[in-house]
């Protein structure tokens, strides 16, 4: 089965995409409905290539399933009233001023920040699943 990376955005809204399938967009107020929105859009996508008679992706001709990448801005969103920002800054090491920028968009993180906030809510994540 081919696993295929998507994206996902947030801007007063979900939005998705990938880039094997331009112009191929879903948006949704839910995490979870952009998931669903854009597998459909997907679907729908594939049968206007075809139709169209152009080639389709050589990954959509087989099984396939999405990886969801969410950008900062989308993580931090989908965390909102699951995990503080102030838990997030601790486990981070950001702190909380900078991740609301990071949230607003005002500001868009390095690289090196994005995978702090990332690995800071696996050690959440971590200590979590250590609950009995």
């Amino acid at each position: 089965m081919e696993t295929i990376t998507a994206t996902i955005t947030w801007d007063n809204n979900y939005g998705a995409f990938c880039d094997l399938l331009p112009g191929c967009v879903a948006t949704h107020a839910t995490l979870e409905g952009a998931k669903n929105s854009f597998e459909e859009a997907v679907k729908h996508h594939l049968t206007g290539i075809k139709d169209d008679g152009e080639e389709i992706p050589s990954q959509f001709l087989s099984d396939y399933s999405f990886d969801y990448n969410l950008n900062t801005r989308a993580l931090l969103k989908a965390m909102d009233g699951k995990v503080s920002r102030a838990a997030i800054a601790r486990a981070s090491g950001i702190n909380e001023r900078q991740l609301g920028h990071y949230i607003t968009g005002r500001v868009v993180p390095r690289p090196e920040n994005r995978r702090k906030v990332v690995e800071g809510l696996h050690r959440i994540a971590s200590e979590l699943l250590k609950v009995v």
